[in-house]
């Protein structure tokens, strides 16, 4: 599926509507995409719909935001500096990947083979002033959930 993102409102209203229709299960989706082409942006708008009120900033030095939420934790990674995906043994990513978390992972191609497999993909890249969402599922979960992404609404 791709959607057409105008603008930072388009990109805010697709993450609330992953949020609005991610199910309650374990689910992991991987974000890529260039520098700037919103992967925190989509973030912040998933977590602001799930409740969160603070800020949302990418993790780059950090490696991950851990958000404790009502209904579930949330794990925002962002490996854009992982130098070799042999480093996430040493962050303990079994843990998170487990107990009904959501995880999102900014530039997941950087962690290799040492990720699991997402349930979805969404690769931002940009389009003259706006961008383009072009999502992937890979799991029954990923796939109901892509079904209930409105488009009409986030492209008006």
């Amino acid at each position: 599926m791709r959607v057409y993102l105008a603008d930072e409102a388009a990109t805010l209203e697709l993450g609330r509507q992953l949020a609005q229709h991610c199910p309650p299960e374990q689910f992991t989706i991987h974000l890529e995409g260039d520098l700037g082409a919103g992967k925190t942006t989509l973030t912040r708008g998933l977590l602001k719909a799930l409740g969160h009120q603070g800020n949302v900033k990418s993790p780059t030095y950090t490696l991950v935001e851990h958000y404790s939420l009502s209904t579930r934790p949330v794990f925002h990674f962002d490996l854009y500096r992982l130098t070799d995906p042999e480093e996430l043994d040493y962050l303990g990513l079994d843990d998170y990947l487990s107990n009904n978390a959501l995880c999102i992972l900014e530039w997941a191609s950087q962690g290799g083979d040492y990720l699991p497999s997402p349930d979805m993909t969404i690769t931002l890249s940009y389009h003259k002033q706006a961008r383009y969402a072009e999502i992937k599922t890979f799991s029954g979960q990923g796939e109901q959930l892509s079904k209930q992404i409105n488009v009409s609404s986030i492209e008006s």
